[in-house]
């Protein structure tokens, strides 16, 4: 039996989820989705192309038009289920509630481990060496709802960043556990269960603060700060003398040197080696000042520069 389905998210993987909800005989209500900032967000294009409702809500507070008038248009849309494939909103208890069903979100984490807006930052930066993705009914709390749907067994390699932890493992992992998990809600076979007590962390948004690079700790944990951060907001420090400067692509060498750390060693194979305590960086790529981000090589950094 298919469900009337309302979708808050966007990009790819929003889109790829919504294709799967209409192959399995679901109807879908309505699409939210942000407003484009550049590119046009693949969702919305789906939705379009679809004839579907379409939405465009920066945000869902008393700005632009009242709160009371967006839950009053969403109540219109008669969803039985609303599904959160990938959505940067808060969304109000009016809408989260309303359906019979109630509200399903993803999290690429294993919940209730790394809670919060950048898990996928924030298991690399900690050092975490295996995760998997959540679904769980959306509840008053930040990911704090009852599970639907867990997998795991997703290796962290040494050289993930953020972007490839996603896109390469946890990316086709989550589309299925979608889909998986609304289907079950469709067949009446979902019995959610509480997150556990132990083993829960929070952590907040990967900001500046958070990506700015402090020279005194350890090379390891410099490399996953630089790989958690790639490719946003991009790990940083100051060119001794010059501009800010951002890293990615980075690898960890164990080979020390007895160079200051932060000071550049040259370049090797075309990637930038950097002396850090107990061991070196190799980094591939780097974005000085405004400038574009290139490979390490190309970007004109003098080959015993110093960063701070």
């Amino acid at each position: 039996m298919g469900l009337r389905i309302a979708v808050f998210g966007q990009a790819p993987f929003g889109r790829e989820i919504t294709e799967g909800l209409e192959r399995a005989g679901h109807s879908v209500a309505g699409v939210y989705a942000p407003p484009d900032r550049g590119r046009p967000d693949p969702l919305a294009q789906l939705a379009e192309e679809r004839g579907w409702r379409l939405f465009r809500y920066p945000r869902f507070r008393r700005k632009g038009k009242a709160i009371a008038e967006i839950v009053e248009e969403y109540r219109s849309l008669g969803a039985e289920l609303n599904v959160l494939p990938f959505t940067t909103v808060i969304l109000p208890p009016e809408i989260i509630d309303a359906p019979e069903h109630g509200s399903l979100c993803f999290h690429p984490s294993l919940l209730p481990a790394h809670r919060g807006g950048a898990a996928l930052a924030w298991q690399i930066i900690l050092g975490a060496r295996e995760t998997g993705v959540t679904v769980f009914k959306v509840d008053e709390g930040v990911d704090e709802g009852p599970i639907v749907v867990q997998r795991g067994g997703v290796e962290i390699g040494s050289t993930d960043t953020a972007a490839s932890l996603y896109f390469e493992k946890l990316y086709p992992m989550g589309v299925e556990a979608m889909l998986e998990a609304v289907q079950a809600v469709a067949e009446g076979r979902v019995e959610p269960r509480p997150q556990p007590e132990e083993g829960v962390s929070f952590q907040g948004l990967v900001t500046d603060e958070v990506a700015r690079i402090d020279w005194s700790r350890r090379a390891g944990e410099i490399d996953r700060l630089i790989r958690g951060c790639d490719p946003q907001p991009g790990a940083f420090a100051e060119i001794e003398g010059g501009p800010e400067i951002r890293l990615f692509d980075s690898r960890f060498v164990a080979d020390e040197s007895d160079a200051r750390p932060g000071s550049a060693l040259g370049f090797e194979e075309g990637r930038l080696l950097l002396a850090a305590r107990g061991g070196k960086l190799s980094v591939g790529k780097l974005r000085v000042g405004a400038g574009k981000k290139m490979p390490a090589s190309e970007c004109g950094l003098a080959a015993d520069a110093r960063l701070c």
